[in-house]
């Protein structure tokens, strides 16, 4: 006879999306930025949010059952630790984070997550006509909320990279597809007497300058605007690609590091942070991870990638990975460190 826990296992498991569409509603009614600090009944937030007091209670305590809430008495709530990360004021808010998520448009494709598994394709375009980027950049709500969550994830990780590689061994490093310019700000900011390079599109890097200003690293730092799959600024003693790779089918991806493997000096590192799944599924990383690797394959042209298959597109741009490092939760990160081959540099 199966035991309980293995049953109730498989029950969380099918009623996941009931929970994540609970969420998506709190955050789309802003109800932790209504509870705030606060606690409030059922009835008084149904009427400060302008829906059914009756619903709302109803919907507050699937809410509390999900650790999103507390229930304090009957009928009355509050936000946990957890529930707080929802609040649009907190500099560590992942508001933006659970909106994308849970957006109607990435449901939509993830229930035609079987023909992907039969095809091997990404199904976005198909089921929206237009890639996810393209759909991204024409949608009211996608539009603003995805930046917001890349620069979240960018604030996360700016808060752990600089203290866990040795940036202060090179006196120049350049972030490629560095976004905004966050996290090599963080770096330069954490290590004096290193010089910054910031390479993306226009449109990316539009806000650095102010990024850099306020990080005191304005005098440090070169934005450069461009292709991460044309040419790239030569001469840096580092290259980071941060979160780069993951979203990169296998040919862009080489492309990319065939860039950089032209600039790059004989002296220099490529320094690759982006999730390195394990051979095997061995409780190191969370399951969110894999779930993430499979986003990649519903969207379109990104994946994860384990260490022998970034090895493997090192090697085919000629480099070769010398250490590979976890950062500490919750990034879940690896630094992938590669060095140049013995080809012409």
């Amino acid at each position: 006879m199966t035991e309980p826990k293995h049953k109730q296992r498989l029950f969380e498991l099918v009623f996941g999306h009931l929970a994540a569409q609970t969420v998506s509603t709190a955050v789309r009614l802003r109800l932790a930025d209504t509870l705030g600090d606060t606690e409030q009944s059922g009835a008084e937030l149904a009427a400060a949010l302008g829906t059914d007091a009756a619903a709302t209670t109803q919907f507050c305590r699937a809410l509390a059952a999900h650790g999103i809430l507390t229930q304090t008495a009957a009928g009355h709530f509050r936000l946990t630790e957890t529930g707080a990360l929802l609040r649009t004021d907190r500099t560590d808010s992942l508001d933006s984070f659970a909106r994308v998520f849970t957006d109607p448009a990435i449901v939509g494709a993830w229930r035609e997550l079987d023909t992907a598994v039969r095809t091997g394709k990404g199904v976005f375009d198909q089921v929206f006509g237009k890639s996810f980027f393209e759909y991204v950049a024409g949608d009211e709500n996608l539009s603003t909320a995805f930046p917001a969550a890349l620069q979240q994830s960018a604030t996360q990780t700016a808060q752990a990279l600089p203290f866990h590689y040795d940036f202060a061994a090179y006196g120049t490093v350049a972030d490629i597809g560095g976004g905004r310019g966050t996290v090599l700000a963080a770096i330069l900011a954490a290590h004096p007497g290193v010089r910054g390079v910031l390479f993306d599109n226009a449109g990316a890097v539009a806000e650095a300058g102010a990024i850099f200003a306020a990080a005191g690293v304005a005098d440090r730092c070169t934005v450069t605007a461009g292709d991460v799959g044309g040419e790239v600024p030569a001469g840096a003693d580092l290259y980071l690609l941060k979160n780069v790779l993951h979203y990169a089918d296998d040919d862009r991806a080489v492309a990319v590091l065939d860039t950089i493997r032209r600039a790059i000096p004989a002296h220099g590192r490529l320094l690759i942070v982006d999730p390195a799944l394990p051979e095997t599924v061995d409780g190191s990383l969370p399951d969110t991870m894999y779930l993430s690797d499979l986003h990649m394959r519903v969207l379109g042209g990104g994946q994860g990638r384990t260490r022998a298959e970034f090895e493997n597109l090192c090697t085919r741009a000629d480099f070769t990975v010398s250490t590979v490092s976890l950062l500490p939760a919750p990034v879940a990160f690896s630094l992938i460190e590669a060095v140049p081959g013995a080809g012409d540099s």
